[in-house]
């Protein structure tokens, strides 16, 4: 007979007791991200490469929650297994582990560099890979049938639709983490760990500031909701990610993008 109880909606986001990890996590969607899960119940470790950064997030976010941040530059698969190593050091388990850090290069194709291209796979399609398997056992340990371990790749847009901007290894690595996701979705949904990934549209961030500076009421107005994303918008599909009323989603790639990639027209 079909278990037709509905979870009350408090602890359908509840995040309380779960362990969390956002690369990235000091700035942009890594900061929206990991304010969300903390207001959910979450304890939450940020990662970024560069320590006074990590101390200021700490320092902001810790009006929220339980938080702690580790300096690690993720673009090094030994620093990726660090990280896991300091993460897991006073827990055997990891919940939540949101893969977020990010670089992106823009230059005409006449004089795009190698170096665009190692730097940033190894830091958006590489480190996720590396921080998977260092991580593994420690989801593993956390998941069950009811209430899977989550993997949360942050993919974009840029890899749904052909953006405007040249920016070949940015969209390339961003497309490859898509099927990332479902290939390792595949993979460790026996496991009782989701792998799912949101693709966002434009948000305020560092990467996208010189885009938005320039561009943004263009890009808003083209947008069938005529506006850019917001913190929330951001926050809101992490925990929905993160907690109990997603937990029967996997190998899915989420645009949070205003309906700019999924309704582009072709003319």
């Amino acid at each position: 007979m079909a278990d037709n109880r509905f979870t009350p909606h408090p602890e359908l986001f509840d995040l309380s007791g779960k362990l969390a990890l956002v690369t990235g996590g000091t700035q942009g969607i890594g900061t929206m991200i990991a304010r969300g899960l903390l207001q959910a119940g979450a304890r939450v470790v940020i990662s970024s490469r560069k320590a006074d950064a990590c101390a200021e997030a700490q320092r902001l976010l810790s009006e929220f929650g339980d938080v702690r941040a580790i300096p690690a530059d993720l673009s090094r698969h030994d620093e990726c297994r660090r990280l896991a190593d300091l993460v897991t050091a006073d827990s055997d388990h990891l919940d939540i582990l949101v893969n977020n850090a990010g670089a992106m290069w823009r230059e005409p194709l006449e004089t795009f560099p190698d170096e665009a291209w190692d730097s940033v796979l190894d830091l958006n399609l590489k480190a996720p890979f590396w921080l998977v398997q260092a991580l593994l056992p420690a989801l593993r340990r956390a998941g069950t049938a009811d209430d899977p371990a989550r993997v949360i790749n942050i993919g974009s847009i840029a890899a749904i639709h052909v953006a405007e901007s040249p920016n070949y290894s940015y969209a390339g690595s961003k497309a490859a983490l898509h099927q990332l996701t479902r290939v390792l979705a595949r993979e460790l949904g026996p496991h009782h760990v989701t792998v799912n990934a949101v693709a966002p549209g434009p948000f305020p961030s560092q990467m996208m500031a010189a885009t938005l500076d320039a561009l943004g009421d263009t890009i808003a107005a083209k947008a069938p909701l005529r506006r850019l994303g917001r913190d929330d918008d951001m926050a809101g599909v992490a925990v929905f990610l993160a907690s109990r009323a997603g937990s029967y989603l996997t190998g899915t790639v989420i645009p949070v993008d205003g309906g700019i990639a999924t309704t582009a027209s072709g003319t």
